[in-house]
């Protein structure tokens, strides 16, 4: 659901193009270096585990490279994360490489549905640049990463929304002491409290609840108490020993890796019940590509639960 045209414009300044975003089982997985130097090439899977090359995976500069001839793992079923190094430099160890250029691409090798999968039908790829969101607000600023691996769809949804603007001018409506604060409802400063947390995009997304645990900071899906009933709100956890109990009740999509103390601050907010007197306003929220000068995820990637 990202949208593509913003998408396809941040993959023109980066050094990693994919030829299409989208890749049938049969068709090779074609990956142009847009620069004026030799890479090395480097796949991580997204707990930081280094992916092993068949053969070399130096690419020349302005060439095309078929990434399942380079990397056999990219058939299999997983979240991977694909980087440009200078040439000549060593694969890391584990987690993400220190010294990458460009944007790195995310390769998500989607599996069939459940009933195709007994035929052993093929899966679909999808390769789209690795982003994060710049939050600002009233009360400062936060720097969300999104886990990728673990809810690819909900990760879509949250920035196609906030690509277009959606979240921009919306309050953090519900603010729960010690628990979350949640935002994303477009009828978040209506003055019928009784229909605040009612808003939403007009449509709903599957749940996709997962292993990640509600820790301080992670960003989490509302929904209405039925499946699939979320759309836009999200909250996100103040304290664990409070928001534990919504693990693999609620999809856990992304975290809060800098800005904290406003996240904090919108916490400790004084409170009518749920209602906080004076909601705290998005004012804007940027989505932006990774760079080896700004990588929120270098954290986040190897931290399993974190």
């Amino acid at each position: 659901m990202v949208s593509s045209g913003v998408t396809l414009l941040t993959l023109l300044f980066s050094v990693l193009v994919p030829q299409k975003m989208w890749y049938a089982p049969s068709q090779p997985m074609t990956v142009t270096i847009k620069s004026d130097k030799d890479v090395t090439l480097e796949l991580t899977d997204f707990t930081g585990k280094v992916m092993a090359a068949k053969g070399s995976a130096d690419v020349a500069a302005s060439q095309s490279v078929d990434l399942k001839t380079v990397f056999p793992d990219t058939a299999n079923a997983g979240t991977f994360v694909l980087y440009a190094m200078p040439k000549g430099e060593s694969p890391s160890q584990a987690g993400a490489p220190k010294d990458f250029v460009g944007t790195p691409l995310v390769i998500e090798v989607i599996p069939q549905p459940q009933q195709l999968q007994a035929q052993q039908a093929a899966m679909v790829t999808h390769i789209l640049p690795l982003q994060y969101a710049v939050m600002t607000t009233d009360a400062g600023t936060m720097t969300e990463a999104f886990y990728y691996d673990f809810a690819p769809h909900t990760v879509d949804n949250f920035l196609w929304l906030a690509m277009g603007g959606y979240f921009d001018g919306t309050v953090f409506h519900r603010v729960v002491p010690g628990f979350v604060i949640q935002g994303g409802s477009p009828l978040g400063d209506d003055a019928n409290p009784n229909i605040r947390s009612a808003g939403g995009p007009g449509y709903t997304i599957n749940d996709e609840f997962n292993s990640r645990q509600h820790q301080e900071g992670v960003l989490s899906m509302a929904h209405a108490g039925d499946p699939n009933s979320g759309g836009s709100q999200f909250f996100i956890c103040l304290d664990y020993a409070q928001t534990q109990q919504l693990d693999q009740k609620y999809t856990v999509f992304g975290k809060v890796v800098e800005g904290m103390d406003v996240v904090k601050a919108i916490g400790g907010a004084k409170v009518n019940g749920e209602l906080p007197d004076k909601p705290v306003k998005v004012t804007n929220v940027e989505i932006l590509p990774v760079t080896e000068e700004k990588n929120p995820y270098g954290a986040l990637l190897g931290g399993a639960g974190k």
